[in-house]
């Protein structure tokens, strides 16, 4: 079981902690965090916490490509493909739909950097850093659906309602600015599929679920609803919150082992906190205009650079998806929508990591992309679920390719194949369990430790699986 989360005393629980100076949570904000931010922390779900061991990573930016891109069309060139092409592929995997031939892919692969990495053209920006890449070619998952898929990736179980990585990560590990969420999910124009059971802390304490930020809005005011007062200015908002903070320390210790209401006063906490720094955070307009420019005035370039801020401000999970829904989910015409998304996405990858880098954080910062599974190398069939024309390919978890950068991975770094056509992982085997067990060792995090007492039984994010795959550490 993981260890308990620690206090100013050994083997004080912070329930007790809060229990025996007479003070419950409420004075904590209402005190500790208007005029002592280092005492609050002392006793914050979220205040840092030391790692398991020496850790290479201090924070992750999983960049997620919803939907599940094709890894033949991104980083896993077929040759093969091209010879086979409209033709039977053969000992053809079955997916969740009968597929056709051979669909070679449509875009053109370069090596790039001393690595001698082949990125396809739909990614130059990201291309630019080939000898920083781990590109894992041998990803594989359970199911060819997104739902189960989804939740696999993200909270390491398929079925049912689990807490999402960035939940045991903050759990773990704290966070270094107690002024904003530990963990923020970012995510334009809506919910994606599974909505925000992506981001849920389900059993774990409320303070370490994902904030969601719905980042198709420029305005800071509408990023983050309510982050300054309409009416009210600052003083008077702090006597105000002193009061509610009382009253809420008088109802907390009346019930001093609800947990519930525990997290959602911290959730008061936060949201207060947040009125001092959130605003500034998530304001790209405050960058100077050639970062701007180098990011692009669109969705996903002001995403990226809004987790580069985070991650500089302390933030310790940052998740960036591509859109609402599955906008990867590329069934038909696969050349016009890769091409498109890639476009959409490329430009701001390629600036994060350039900044990243530059300010020296890459080297502490685990970034991820990838989705919840790739596509099948044969062509989709026109089918019952509303595919006209064979021009895209169909889900396939038998096989995929994720790629990591910073954070302690091997740069220039190519782990795994798929067969000569890529329809399954064949070498080097990588399951999201491991990929998982992977990226909380990066951080420090033993994966076998980080545990927490639900029902009877220590859950952990990889469940009962898992093993760290240190071939791809530094």
């Amino acid at each position: 079981m993981h260890d308990p989360l620690p206090t100013s005393a050994p083997g004080v629980t912070r329930r007790d902690l809060l229990r025996r100076s007479g003070m419950g949570l409420g004075w904590l904000g209402a005190t500790s965090l208007l005029a002592d931010e280092s005492l609050a922390a002392a006793g914050s779900s979220l205040a840092p916490r030391p790692p398991h061991f020496p850790a290479r990573a201090r924070a992750v930016i999983h960049i997620f490509a919803n939907g599940g891109p094709s890894h033949l069309d991104t980083f896993d060139r077929k040759v093969a493909l091209e010879r086979y092409a409209g033709r039977e592929i053969p000992d053809a995997l079955q997916t969740e739909r009968r597929t056709g031939a051979a669909l070679p892919s449509p875009f053109t692969f370069a090596r790039h950097g001393e690595s001698g990495l082949e990125v396809s053209e739909l990614f130059p920006s990201v291309a630019r850093h080939a000898d920083r890449l781990c590109v894992i070619r041998s990803m594989h998952a359970d199911v060819p659906n997104h739902e189960p898929s989804l939740m696999l990736m993200n909270c390491g179980d398929a079925r049912l309602v689990r807490p999402a990585a960035g939940a045991w990560v903050t759990y773990g590990l704290g966070t270094e600015n107690q002024n904003l969420p530990g963990f923020v999910a970012m995510c334009p124009g809506g919910y994606p599929i599974k909505g925000t059971e992506n981001w849920r802390n389900a059993f774990l304490p409320g303070a370490f679920q994902g904030t969601y930020v719905d980042t198709k809005k420029r305005k800071v005011d509408e990023l983050v609803q309510y982050v300054r007062h309409p009416l009210l200015d600052r003083v008077t908002q702090k006597r105000q919150f002193d009061l509610t903070a009382g009253l809420d320390r008088r109802h907390l210790a009346a019930r001093e082992q609800d947990p519930a209401l525990e997290a959602r006063l911290a959730s008061l906490e936060l949201a207060w906190r947040m009125q001092a720094e959130a605003g500034e955070a998530f304001d790209v307009s405050r960058e100077p205009k050639h970062v701007l420019e180098r990011y692009g005035d669109d969705v996903q370039g002001r995403q990226m650079l809004i987790a580069r801020r985070l991650v500089e401000r302390g933030v310790r999970y940052v998740q960036l998806w591509h859109g609402e829904g599955q906008p990867w989910d590329s069934h038909e015409h696969i050349e016009r929508n890769h091409r498109r998304l890639a476009k959409e996405s490329d430009r701001g990858i390629g600036a994060l990591l350039d900044d990243l880098v530059g300010l020296g954080l890459l080297e502490t910062t685990l970034v991820l992309w990838g989705g919840e599974f790739g596509r099948t190398p044969t062509v989709e069939l026109p089918n019952d679920a509303g595919v006209k024309e064979p021009s895209g390919r169909d889900h396939n978890h038998h096989g995929f390719t994720v790629w990591m950068a910073g954070g302690g991975v091997k740069g220039g770094y190519v782990h795994g194949a798929t067969d000569e056509f890529g329809f399954r992982a064949v070498e080097k085997r990588m399951h999201v369990h491991d990929l998982q067990a992977t990226m909380l060792h990066l951080l420090g995090l033993d994966h076998e430790r980080l545990t927490y007492r639900h029902s009877g039984r220590d859950f952990r994010l990889t469940d009962v699986h898992g093993h760290v795959v240190t071939d791809l550490v530094a």
